[in-house]
């Protein structure tokens, strides 16, 4: 239930997402109508019409000089219509009666025969407050964003001496977003979203390596404070320090123990995808049709939840208006149901569980992740590491790449050490984990009480679309993964 202080929250919300994307061109809740009384004179399923604002900034930092900066401001319209199977857009970065006309007019086009549906009249939906409404551009002056990109520089290269380059970035985004829907909803949210990151390169003995950390979320600047800067700064040194001493990975076939946060993106890829609706109503997917089945080891659960406050991946809306949720995929290794949007929702015949996700105005949207990590298991890390005779210890990750229908994934790692008598030795780089997604579910034989979520740095794509997500497990011990190595 909404308390009168949330309500009026949102009220204030709502009405700066109508200031923001109708007042400006004269667009009333009577017009959205008459243009959906239009769309839906001939036979169509559903229609919705999505208005963003967005205003976005970067700024990067080399070598103590500002390399780069931008800002763009970016507005439109996308205007679906569903059919069956079938579906229409079009869109416009003109917000305008004209633009809406034509635009409705170009979906019609799929179409059924059939009677006029009526229309019903549009009413507001609900909201949770999982991030405040905060214009990140607008923190801070853009002195200061230069000075924090500074002073992460000098915390590095006061870390160590052998820091020969650093390199900062910073990012902050505003959007402001409203959907109207044909069944009568009509719903908005202001989104938004910082990232800082920094990489820097240690040189020794004629050697060269480098580390990288950072993080982000759905606040302003403010988060950056000296203590996260500082803690970014001995992130991306002690990674490019370990780097620096470790000996080229082994190779071959062997136990494997990732840690807890990021490494959780092998997960998102692994099978995050292939639990998404669209591939497995098509039957693309390698869980296609296996719901009730045992996909995992026991213990093993999995959800997505977009509702975290202020994480990445967090929506109080999703792209259709829909409430943000948090929804179990596989439940003590059992498989529970699939991520969904509307169109995939009602032709398998299942609930929406608030997941479509759109990069923009200009996109269409489609089911996705939002936050995506495994809940804690009962095992001591140390234990899980003591239980390990020859082994890797995978503690972040570099780049990666999976198939979606065969679940086979490879991913290389950037930071991580051999485990020799259950005991963490040596790091090692170079190494890369090659498996298939439901058949490492199978291989998980110990899992950890210490679930984290990544810092807020994942952005994931699909179909040439980018979203940001998050990620997140506890350590987990996998029995029997093949590692490719340099040795």
């Amino acid at each position: 239930m909404n308390t009168p202080q949330q309500n009026s929250t949102f009220d204030k919300l709502f009405a700066t997402a109508q200031q923001s994307l109708l007042v400006p061109y004269s667009i009333e809740a009577s017009h959205i109508e008459q243009v959906f009384a239009s769309m839906m004179a001939h036979k169509l399923d559903y229609a919705d019409l999505y208005f963003q604002y967005s205003r976005a900034e970067s700024w990067s930092l080399e070598e103590g000089i500002v390399k780069s900066g931008s800002f763009n401001i970016d507005q439109g319209v996308g205007v679906r219509a569903v059919s069956g199977e079938k579906t229409a857009f079009a869109y416009s970065d003109d917000i305008s009666l004209n633009a809406l006309d034509s635009a409705a007019q170009a979906t019609r086009a799929i179409a059924r025969q059939g009677g006029t549906q009526s229309v019903p009249m549009l009413h507001r939906g609900s909201r949770r407050e999982i991030y405040l409404p905060d214009d990140p551009i607008a923190s801070i002056k853009d002195a200061e964003k230069v000075a924090l990109l500074e002073r992460v520089e000098g915390y590095a290269r006061a870390l160590d001496p052998r820091v020969v380059q650093v390199m900062a970035g910073l990012a902050g985004e505003y959007e402001v977003v409203m959907v109207a829907r044909s069944d009568g909803l009509m719903n908005a949210d202001i989104r938004p979203l910082v990232r800082l990151s920094v990489t820097v390169i240690i040189e020794s003995n004629g050697k060269r390596e480098q580390g990288s950390a950072g993080g982000g979320g759905r606040f302003d600047y403010g988060y950056f404070d000296d203590a996260m800067l500082h803690k970014y700064a001995e992130q991306a040194v002690h990674q490019a320090v370990t780097n620096l001493d470790a000996a080229p990975a082994p190779a071959g076939n062997m136990t494997v123990v990732l840690g807890n946060g990021w490494p959780g993106i092998l997960l998102h890829e692994a099978i995050g995808h292939g639990l998404e609706g669209d591939f497995n109503r098509k039957g693309s997917s390698a869980f296609s049709g296996r719901v009730g089945e045992r996909v995992a080891a026991e213990g093993v659960t999995v959800v997505d939840d977009g509702t975290l406050a202020r994480q990445r991946g967090s929506l109080q809306m999703d792209d259709e208006g829909n409430p943000s949720q948090c929804t179990t995929l596989i439940e003590n290794g059992i498989l529970r149901g699939y991520l969904q949007d509307t169109l995939n929702a009602r032709l398998m015949g299942v609930p929406v569980t608030g997941n479509a996700r759109r990069e923009s105005f200009a996109h269409l949207p489609m089911p996705r992740m939002t936050n995506t990590y495994m809940l804690n298991g009962n095992k001591d890390p140390k234990e899980i590491i003591a239980s390990v005779k020859h082994g890797l210890y995978a503690v972040n990750f570099g780049g990666g790449q999976v198939d979606i229908t065969s679940g086979k994934f490879v991913f290389s790692t950037a930071e991580a050490y051999m485990i020799e008598d259950g005991k963490i030795t040596h790091p090692v780089k170079g190494a890369t984990l090659i498996g298939n997604g439901p058949d490492v579910l199978t291989r998980i034989s110990m899992i950890g009480n210490d679930m984290a979520l990544d810092p807020g740095v994942g952005t994931c794509g699909k179909e040439g679309q980018s979203v940001p997500v998050g990620v997140g497990q506890p350590t987990v011990r996998i029995d029997g993964l093949t590692v490719g190595g340099t040795a």
